[in-house]
């Protein structure tokens, strides 16, 4: 029996492991950098200087060995190779130009013998030069001299065709020229095989004889698509047995290019095909196509034979359906696809190569992919549908479910999408529902793993939503019955979300301990996918549904209770943190929804229903004091926050409303500021509503002279600051003056910007500069910033229409002039403003 050791055990020895691999790699890795080193070309070195070079210990060498045996380094034979190469292409351009010059502007200044006999004397000589040179050992001139014979053999073909024979057929002579030129090159590489250009030329003109002769034919669309399929087929052989990665590599792209060709041919041969019968043909070519690629999948490596399988997988699809296909209804063309598709699933049984196999189950699973992509558009239909009625609400049921759009999806192709959605959850059930014997059935096609099964039962459940949905909406189901079977359903969701969540909390929590308690928690995170979709699910059932309701008001109120029932049980029902705080936001959010709904009953205005709709975050707050420090009491006091923002943009309409909403949100923020984990966010808030509320107040009441009213609460709130501050001198300015301050400060200059007069604007930068000062004297940040943003908003007021004046008689160029003059300067000294920025920042961060 093999021995498990226990897990500290086994990671101990595992860490031992990895630090003797990471020593060992550092060793070698030195070693290669000396190595590396010596082999580089040494400068001279003085007479008296050693002529070995040494390596230090611990990098190669160690002591009691001989200094000699340390390799020398290499002296340099020659030119470097890169040079020799870029002189060569350049001269093979060269001559390449002047060849083709010669053809083609200087033809005419000479006989057609002589031309003839230029042509072919140089051909000649570029294709025997390479013989004495590669004898000599000389193959990168070779080697171009070569590609300098190959487009002097395309120019003969050229010279043949406008000379020997014009009124041949171009698409005929360029075919059996190719043919021509891919026999003459194959044999002259395989006569000179250590040049590498001549067999990949050979391969790029077995392209073009069938589909160029098919083409001059006039052949139809079938018939070209067999020429490139046999093309393909013949790259693919050479592919496999050529010689020579350049070979490869070439009948590589060709067989991608051709193939790709053909299989879209027949595919769209097979598509417009009139009727079973002229399906066959396109068929018999899509499938001979994926015998081939099977059959090349088999002898090919691993990836280009997982590959392989794919396309084979496809192609027998293709062939198969398209036979089908035309003997159905247009609606159910996709699912006799998806059923061929499905088909492909018995490869698991079939003693096919692993990566074929594994490809062959790859297009099984594009073809699902493509079935489900083709369904989804109905399902978003039906999904979003609703959103109309929000322009509309209350304005009466719709006469079948979700009105004209049920009627029309139930005669239109997308009728059977249910099918295709139905079909593919059956599938992805019973693998999850029966995954230990998949997996030992499809081994090794089928990679275990908690993951894989979780992925399933999650696509099972979704499926099967979207399919009842869906279905409902194609057979027309009444209004009444479609929402009660929506909110049905959500609330099935719901309780798969907490069961799930709960069952993978508590396997997550066994796994911790041995390899039993780990194979557990794996399965446990597979569960955990199927609850993080059946919770997206809910919460777009939820959406989905509400919206649905919002046609009548009875079905509003009875909608969105039963949510936030649903969704506040859930919440307390479930022990993960994550789910228990998505349901209880999604509990606040149905409340404030129902909230609106009820000031709609009541007919109020909007600026009316803003402090009914508080009664939610309100609710949060005194929730959030409940929960205290619990993760999911910050979520749900945002969520009552965000309430509490729309109950102030419903209310912006009417000040004096908005003053009171304003009031009311900065009591819930200060009721939230009484407790020490949300006081110092929570706190600022109350202080920014409470003055904003006292100024919109002010506004509302048209006063013209806020001081009398702001003065009274300046006055107790900065005695309380200095009772602060004597009390706690470490306190900041900001919490002690800041809120009496501002409550004068701020209304003061908004009054101040508006007034012609000059007393106010004058009192207040009087009063500002006296803060700024007494904030300079005794370090306070809060009175030097505070003050002294003020009194320059006060004094630019002031000085704008002097700026004005002098802005209007300056010329126009000198403005631009000026600032490019200031970020000379400023980028000029950017170093020492940048370290003045940073001592100002210091001298604040000092300050309290």
């Amino acid at each position: 029996m093999e021995h498990v050791p226990p897990p500290a055990e086994e990671l101990a020895l595992l860490d031992r492991e990895l630090a003797q691999l990471d020593a060992r790699r550092a060793h070698l890795l030195t070693r290669r950098a000396w190595l590396v080193s010596a082999l580089q070309p040494q400068a001279p070195q003085a007479p008296n200087a050693p002529r070995w070079h040494t390596p230090p210990v611990g990098q190669g060498w160690a002591p009691g060995q001989p200094w000699s045996a340390a390799p020398r380094a290499a002296k340099p034979s020659g030119p470097p190779r890169s040079a020799q190469n870029v002189l060569l292409t350049l001269g093979g351009l060269l001559l390449t130009v002047a060849a083709v010059a010669f053809t083609l502007v200087s033809w005419g200044s000479m006989g057609i013998g002589g031309r003839s006999a230029v042509l072919a004397l140089v051909t000649l000589a570029a294709l025997a030069a390479p013989v004495v040179l590669l004898r000599r050992k000389l193959a990168a001139t070779a080697e171009a001299l070569a590609a300098l014979a190959l487009v002097l053999t395309l120019l003969d073909t050229y010279a043949v065709h406008a000379v020997a024979a014009p009124d041949a057929d171009g698409l005929t002579f360029t075919a059996v020229a190719s043919a021509v030129l891919a026999a003459l090159w194959a044999a002259y590489g395989l006569a000179l095989g250590k040049l590498h250009l001549p067999l990949p030329a050979a391969v790029f003109f077995v392209q073009w004889p069938l589909l160029l002769g098919a083409w001059a034919a006039g052949a139809p669309a079938i018939v070209v698509g067999w020429a490139l399929l046999v093309t393909a087929v013949v790259d693919g052989a050479i592919a496999l047995w050529g010689k020579g990665l350049g070979v490869r590599v070439t009948a590589g792209i060709g067989l991608a290019v051709m193939g790709s060709a053909a299989l879209l041919t027949g595919l769209g041969e097979s598509l417009t095909a009139g009727g079973p019968l002229g399906a066959v043909l396109p068929g018999a070519l899509l499938l001979t196509a994926a015998v081939a690629a099977l059959a090349g999948a088999w002898r090919a490596p691993n990836g280009y034979a997982q590959a392989g399988g794919v396309v084979a997988g496809l192609a027998a699809v293709a062939a198969v359906g398209g036979v089908l296909r035309a003997a159905v209804p247009g609606m159910w063309h996709v699912p006799v696809y998806l059923l061929c598709g499905l088909a492909l699933l018995s490869v698991v049984r079939a003693p096919l190569p692993r990566s074929a196999g594994r490809g062959v189950l790859a297009a099984a699973g594009a073809v699902v992919a493509g079935a489900l992509l083709w369904a989804v558009p109905p399902v978003a239909a039906v999904l979003l549908g609703p959103v109309e009625l929000v322009a509309e609400v209350w304005a009466g049921a719709p006469d079948g479910f979700r009105g004209a759009l049920g009627e029309s999806m139930r005669w239109s192709e997308s009728a059977a999408a249910p099918v295709v959605l139905a079909v593919v959850a059956g599938l992805l059930g019973a693998a999850y529902r029966w995954w230990p014997s998949l997996v030992r059935v499809a081994a090794p096609l089928v990679t275990p793993g908690a993951t894989a099964r979780g992925a399933a039962g999650a696509g099972a459940l979704a499926l099967g939503w979207g399919t009842l949905l869906l279905a409902a909406a194609t057979l027309g189901v009444p209004y009444p019955v479609a929402v009660a079977l929506e909110t049905v359903l959500v609330a099935g969701l719901l309780l798969v979300a907490v069961r799930g969540a709960e069952l993978g909390a508590g396997d997550a929590g066994t796994g911790e301990g041995g390899g039993a308690g780990a194979g557990a928690g794996a399965a446990g995170g597979g569960q955990s996918a199927v609850a993080v979709t059946a919770l997206v699910a809910a919460v777009g059932g939820a959406v989905s549904v509400g919206l649905l309701s919002l046609a009548a008001e009875a079905a509003t109120y009875a909608v969105f209770g039963a949510l936030v029932v649903l969704f506040a049980g859930a919440a307390l029902r479930t022990r993960a943190v994550v789910e228990q705080a998505v349901f209880a936001v999604a509990a606040v959010v149905w409340g404030t929804v129902l909230t609106g709904c009820a000031a709609r009953s009541l007919e109020l205005a909007p600026h009316e229903a803003a402090p009914l709709l508080l009664v939610v975050p309100a609710v949060t707050v005194l929730l959030g004091a409940r929960l205290r420090l619990h993760p999911v009491a910050l979520p749900v006091e945002l969520a009552g926050a965000l309430g509490a923002l729309v109950a102030v943009g419903l209310a912006v309409a009417d000040a004096p409303f908005l003053a009171l909403v304003l009031a009311l949100c900065g009591v819930l923020a200060a009721g939230a500021a009484v407790r020490p984990e949300r006081r110092p966010a929570a706190g600022y808030v109350a202080a920014v509503l409470f003055v904003a509320a006292t100024w919109v107040r002010l506004a509302a009441s048209e006063v013209s002279a806020p001081e009398a009213y702001t003065l009274p609460v300046t006055v107790p709130a900065l005695v309380v600051g200095v009772l602060r501050r004597r009390k706690d001198p470490e306190a900041s300015s900001w919490t002690a003056y800041g809120p009496g301050l501002a409550a004068t400060l701020l209304p003061s200059l908004a009054v101040a910007w508006t007034d012609p007069d000059w007393v106010r604007p004058l009192l207040l930068g009087v009063a500002a500069l006296v803060i700024t000062l007494l904030g300079a004297k005794y370090r306070l940040r809060a009175l030097l910033l505070l003050g002294g943003a003020v009194l320059a908003l006060d004094t630019l007021h002031e000085l704008a229409p002097y700026v004005v004046q002098v802005a209007g008689a300056l010329p126009r160029w000198l403005p631009p002039a000026l600032a490019g003059l200031l970020l000379l300067a400023v980028g000029a000294t950017y170093e020492q403003r940048l370290r003045d920025a940073r001592k100002l920042k210091d001298l604040l961060g000092r300050m309290r």
